[in-house]
């Protein structure tokens, strides 16, 4: 009986093992969820952030990772990515420019070429968002993964829209500078 006792558990610690290698295997490769917390992407995450219910009502979001292997990002996604001032701190921003792209800095007169291996990113909340226009293009190996879905609150549940907005990359460059 005691015998029967101990591979019992000897199999289920090994299925065990191997559903954790499994999952983390998925979780890092294929996708996995993200709480957004802060009020720099509303309204697109987080419209109610004053909300009595505080963290309960925070967005937990969907991030895709697949196209983490080739940098397959649009401009307009929004995308999860490691500070490049709090490597300890991850953010959620809307992706404005590629590599290569000219993009017009807002509340400047500013045209900046991004450069290779590197991106612009920016809060849809313009007013309190840390993002491009404080620490200028990150690189892509920053990127964590692409926000496709919003996944809690069930009020909220659905995908994450893909914009531009309008006259923010320029495809002409005239009187550019390519940013340091």
């Amino acid at each position: 009986m005691g015998e029967s006792l101990l591979s019992s558990l000897w199999l289920l610690t090994k299925r065990v093992c191997a559903g954790a290698v499994v999952g983390i295997t998925l979780s890092d490769r294929i996708g996995s969820v993200a709480t957004m917390h802060g009020r720099s992407m509303q309204p697109t995450l987080n419209p109610a952030e004053d909300d009595p219910w505080g963290y309960l009502n925070a967005d937990l979001l969907f991030l895709e990772k697949l196209s983490l292997r080739t940098y397959n990002f649009s401009r307009g996604d929004v995308v999860v990515f490691r500070s490049p001032l709090e490597p300890k701190m991850w953010l959620v921003k809307r992706l404005i420019a590629l590599q290569g792209d000219w993009v017009t800095v807002p509340g400047t007169y500013d045209i900046l070429q991004v450069p290779k291996g590197h991106c612009w990113v920016e809060g849809d909340n313009a007013e309190i968002s840390l993002d491009s226009k404080s620490f200028g293009p990150i690189p892509l190996g920053l990127m964590k993964g692409k926000v496709t879905h919003v996944v809690w609150p069930p009020s909220r549940f659905g995908p994450v829209a893909s914009h531009l907005p309008e006259g923010r990359v320029l495809s002409q460059k005239a009187g550019t500078r390519t940013y340091p």
